[in-house]
């Protein structure tokens, strides 16, 4: 670790606001009768916190003063965790993950950002705005690369979307932290891929069984499928509720039925082959095989889609609002006319 040191200019005094006061009292009040000083980084991160994103000199002091510690046991606390600041930062503080799994994934490509956009490593901007600093991991490799923004993670970044992100904070808006592409937490790109078949939430078990055979799709083609056991009246009306789907389907009537319409399907995708419908935003491998399953194998077909259509689908999948968010149809239809999007062009970078 390289050496640490205090900024040269500092206040001239420190002390926690009445509010701040009272919250350290609490936390020294937890620990037993000579064992205060255990409670020495939650004050100095709450001193860091009241001074701006650093912590002064006079703020060390002043903490070792509540917890009677020597000034240099608190000061080797402060310069020892890499988590306290000991110079003035922006009002957004940018830490860059530089280790190897960030690194292999593009960590470079952010930090010739960083120095675009704000600067040299520890030098705010002269507006007060930015600063940033390379770190070692930050736990989040699945996601690389990422940063770490104030107490916020951004994951998945590019220098592009890195650089709308810096743009946004500058803007006074709030980008949303965590992935910045399609994907949950750190669930695979494009969505689940397992736990997704409508199947099983519908009781279908004879068609689950088929389609492990290598059979035909249908309930009436699996004619050797183990018949399922008969359920109470009252468990098969609750399954009817939970498959909004195939009630769509099958109901002869209702406000949903008539709100809802199985999309057309191709038997077969036509001779120039199916189109990759991975290339749509909010599509992975698995919802992929399920639109095939239904017939569904071009972006055009795709683009043709109603709202009854939208909300057949979005039931079929289990996504409930996923279409409409991710923008499914304005996506196919920009495809479909052998053009680009802004998740398709990602994709081909990530591909090249």
């Amino acid at each position: 670790m390289s050496v640490r040191r205090l900024y040269d200019e500092q206040p001239e005094s420190f002390a926690f606001t009445p509010e701040n006061q009272a919250w350290a009292r609490e936390q020294i009040a937890k620990y037993p009768d000579r064992r205060q000083a255990s409670a020495v980084i939650s004050l100095l991160w709450r001193a860091q916190e009241q001074a701006g994103g650093w912590l002064p000199e006079p703020a060390i002091r002043h903490v070792a003063d509540m917890l009677s510690m020597a000034y240099i046991r608190v000061y080797e606390v402060a310069t020892f965790y890499t988590m306290f600041n000991l110079a003035p930062v922006g009002r957004y503080h940018v830490q860059l993950c530089g280790t190897t799994p960030c690194w292999l994934r593009g960590a470079d490509d952010l930090k010739a950002v960083c120095r675009k956009v704000i600067g040299e490593q520890n030098r705010p901007t002269e507006d007060g705005t930015f600063s940033w600093v390379e770190v070692e991991c930050l736990g989040a490799c699945v996601n690389a690369p990422m940063v770490q923004i104030n107490k916020d993670y951004y994951e998945d970044l590019d220098a592009e979307s890195f650089e709308r992100l810096l743009a946004d904070l500058k803007a006074g808006k709030s980008p949303a932290p965590g992935p910045q592409i399609d994907r949950i937490n750190s669930a695979p790109e494009g969505g689940p891929q397992t736990l997704v078949e409508p199947d099983l939430y519908n009781g279908n078990y004879a068609r689950l069984w088929a389609k492990s055979k290598g059979k035909a799709g249908d309930e009436g083609e699996a004619k050797d499928a183990p018949a399922p056991k008969a359920e109470p009246a009252t468990k098969t009306a609750q399954a009817t509720k939970t498959a909004p789907a195939k009630a769509a389907e099958t109901a002869s009537g209702g406000d949903d039925a008539a709100k809802q319409r199985k999309p057309r399907g191709l038997k077969a995708p036509r001779k120039a082959g199916a189109d990759d419908l991975k290339l749509i935003s909010g599509v992975g491998p698995k919802i992929e095989g399920l639109l095939n399953d239904l017939g569904i194998y071009h972006y055009d077909q795709i683009a043709k889609w109603g709202e009854e259509e939208v909300a057949w689908v979005d039931d079929y999948l289990r996504f409930k609002g996923r279409i409409a968010r991710e923008g499914w149809i304005g996506q196919a239809e920009t495809l479909a006319k052998g053009g680009e999007t802004e998740f398709s062009r990602r994709k081909a970078k990530k591909g090249s």
